[in-house]
């Protein structure tokens, strides 16, 4: 333990903790006897036994494709496991994050008027054939028949299946638009090579959302206030995202930009101008060109992951489904549409690609599965006195800090050594790790709170652990 304390600070360390802490303003707590409620034990948690690199790639059935540190540090804390070539079971801390991403989005969504649809993964044939795509998609999509032999295909988008409701409203007004429909679901793409675990698989889930405007002008303002709320997303998560003109590829219209994450796997090549903020992913672009169309300046080119794809559509899909809603003067018109998509597990992923060293998941804080892991004394220690201090402390952070009820994990495998329990803490890399050891036996009492994305260490009072948690943010 004598090394891992050498990083400590001296308490005043605590206001860089945290950026919240630098609004920092006191607050009482009571010191009455918390409620004892149960608690989240470690040893209770669904984990597959932790894997060596090279069980991992018997796993994953190719060794060449085992080069991506998300997938590798999510096969090996276990949370993700093969089931078949490009899908993964979602294991239960990966669920816990990818819940509270859905949160994020939801609110984000919501703030500019979207509502939540949920619409069937099975598509009719025909619909896809009505767009030419059935063909055009080739063995992309995931195909089937049912046993009275109609075909289907389990749907990677949901532009036809979404143009089709709207086209049964009869009676849709202009004063009921824009309308922006989404919703949060599994897709499947029949990838000819998935790899880098969750970044490209056969099976993912997509938020995917359908805007339907009574005019170019309506559609365009719409195509704006969706791509500000992307960039409000990522912003809150942290993630340093640029938004790049893009191809328009097989779901067509006539504009197109990505959310591309700069990181050197990405599959994606981009070229960025830092003169006058030009992007654009390379496939856009002549080949032969080397400076900006914008300002004639230089390009720089860098790799991407692309968490996120916008597209002005127009009348294409409304126009071949018969898409209307009645305008201001009683004619029938038809919609002005644009599609909008979000990679949920691959934002995921990329956020461990970005942000994790190459032994320890880090997570965008707000997505962590776990906000607190508490580690109390190895039994049978010198320290194990602090073990119902360690307790004591739990009951009171759910008690005096409700957002953090559900978020405080205690690990209670005190047959193990504390420096062992931490490296694992480390590795799943809760935002905050509370040890009560030696010092918690003092009066006060002070435990060691490490904070794992600033790699601040203090030590802290209950009070001033309470104080410290209070300014956390969870959706």
């Amino acid at each position: 333990m004598e090394g891992l304390l050498t990083r400590c600070r001296a308490l005043p360390a605590l206001a860089t903790c945290s950026h919240q802490l630098l609004q920092y303003a006191p607050q009482r707590f009571h010191h009455c006897a918390p409620r004892r409620g149960k608690r989240l034990v470690l040893s209770r948690m669904f984990q597959p036994q932790k894997l060596r690199e090279d069980q991992v790639l018997s796993l994953e059935g190719r060794s060449g494709d085992l080069t991506c540190k998300s997938q590798r540090l999510m096969l090996q804390v276990g949370l993700i496991h093969p089931a078949s070539p490009g899908c993964y079971h979602l294991l239960p801390y990966t669920v816990r994050a990818m819940e509270k991403l859905v949160r994020v989005i939801d609110q984000e969504m919501q703030t500019i008027g979207g509502q939540k649809v949920n619409m069937p993964s099975l598509s009719p044939a025909e619909l896809w054939r009505a767009t030419n795509r059935w063909d055009s998609m080739g063995r992309e999509l995931l195909r089937l028949r049912d046993r009275h032999g109609k075909e289907y295909c389990l749907g990677p988008t949901h532009e036809e299946a979404i143009t089709a409701l709207i086209a049964s409203q009869k009676t849709l007004s202009y004063k009921q638009l824009p309308l922006l429909l989404y919703q949060v679901t599994r897709k499947f793409r029949d990838e000819p090579r998935p790899r880098f675990g969750l970044l490209r698989g056969r099976e993912f889930y997509m938020k995917d959302m359908y805007t339907f405007d009574s005019s170019p002008e309506a559609a365009q303002l719409t195509y704006s206030l969706v791509c500000d709320a992307y960039s409000s997303l990522f912003n809150r998560l942290g993630l340093r995202c640029v938004k790049v003109q893009a191809d328009v590829g097989s779901i067509g219209g006539t504009m197109s930009h990505e959310f591309q994450l700069p990181v050197d796997i990405g599959e994606d090549r981009l070229v960025l101008c830092p003169s006058c903020h030009f992007s654009a992913n390379v496939e856009t672009l002549d080949s032969s060109r080397t400076n900006c169309p914008a300002c004639q300046g230089p390009l720089t080119e860098t790799k991407g992951i692309e968490v996120g794809h916008t597209f002005y559509l127009g009348t294409k899909y409304s126009s071949i489904f018969n898409a209307q809603f009645i305008n201001v003067h009683g004619k029938p018109s038809l919609a002005e549409m644009g599609c909008y998509g979000l990679g949920v597990t691959r934002i995921l992923a990329a956020a461990i690609e970005v942000l994790s060293t190459e032994d320890c998941i880090r997570w965008p804080s707000l997505l962590a599965p776990y906000q607190v892991c508490l580690i109390p004394p190895k039994k049978g220690s010198k320290e194990e006195a602090a073990a119902e201090l360690a307790g004591h402390l739990y009951d009171h952070i759910t008690e005096a800090v409700p957002q953090l009820q559900g978020e405080v994990l205690l690990d209670d495998r005190t047959h193990l050594t504390i420096g062992n329990r931490l490296k694992d803490a480390n590795k799943f890399g809760y935002p905050f790790v509370i040890i009560a050891a030696k010092r918690a036996l003092e009066d006060p009492a002070h435990f060691e709170v490490w904070c794992q994305n600033t790699g601040e260490v203090v030590f802290l009072t209950r009070e001033g652990v309470l104080e410290l948690l209070s300014r956390v943010q969870v959706v």
